[in-house]
């Protein structure tokens, strides 16, 4: 056996070693406390609820189911999707759950869970567009296309629109600025924020692919390089998806349509 591969083998156990002795799922016991990033502004998934200034939502509710398994007190800890990767892999929370497309850039550089949830892509236009009726009408010149920054939706759209031209907006508040004004004439989403700008505005329009257009499945993610930790929230997935607690929080947050149940 030559010292090279030597070298590795010992490189691998000390990192076995160290990953079973230092566990974030030790550390979690230990302060009695779970850290989890959320994105307060993702309707049915992680939404402060101006009536009664709490975060709601489907990831939420999990996040408590999953503290509560763990024995341990809840703290959220304010993320975004610009700064999640930066955000999970400094240890600013033990872990991020709030319905994160699982993307092969992301992947890179986050371990992604199961997923819990999947949606396509969805189209915000205002109800007095009159260029914008149906799904095909999107890809035109001379239809501008608004994308939130640091989204799943910004690489998928640059792929995907060969006559439309796509801006890229900072926040996601003012994609529904540029449509609403008229400065773009439409903006893509998913099926939670879709429901959200139904629900919540009396200007918006929702255009539906007439087809699959691009399911993403959504997950949680958290830092590279601790087995244990990861496998026991893999055994909460499993066991929300069998216990029926996925189904029932879905139910709860009106997002039982695009819940992965196995």
């Amino acid at each position: 056996m030559n010292k090279k591969l030597i070298n590795i083998i010992i490189l691998v156990t000390l990192c076995t070693i160290a990953n079973a002795q230092s566990s974030r799922l030790d550390s979690i016991k230990e302060k009695n406390e779970l850290k989890v990033c959320t994105w307060p502004q993702y309707y049915g998934i992680s939404y402060i609820d101006p009536r009664i200034q709490k975060i709601v939502g489907i990831d939420s509710d999990l996040s408590a189911e999953l503290a509560k398994d763990l024995g341990v007190k809840l703290k959220f800890v304010q993320s975004s999707f610009p700064t999640l990767i930066n955000d999970v892999n400094t240890n600013k929370c033990d872990i991020a759950m709030f319905a994160i497309g699982n993307t092969e850039s992301r992947r890179a550089k986050m371990r992604f869970t199961t997923p819990h949830l999947e949606s396509d892509i969805y189209a915000i236009v205002t109800k007095t567009n009159k260029k914008i009726n149906s799904w095909d009408d999107i890809d035109k010149r001379g239809i501008i296309v608004a994308v939130a920054k640091g989204t799943y939706h910004e690489p998928i759209m640059k792929k995907k629109l060969k006559n439309a031209k796509l801006v890229v907006i900072k926040g996601f508040k003012q994609r529904e600025e540029e449509v609403q004004s008229g400065r773009a004439d439409v903006f893509m989403t998913d099926y939670p924020y879709g429901k959200k700008m139904i629900d919540k505005t009396d200007w918006a329009k929702l255009i539906i692919p007439n087809k699959t257009y691009h399911l993403t499945p959504y997950a949680w993610t958290m830092a590279y390089g601790d087995d244990k930790f990861y496998d026991r929230v893999e055994k909460f997935i499993s066991d929300i998806k069998s216990d029926g607690r996925l189904l029932k929080l879905a139910k709860k947050n009106n997002l039982e349509a695009i819940a992965k149940y196995k």
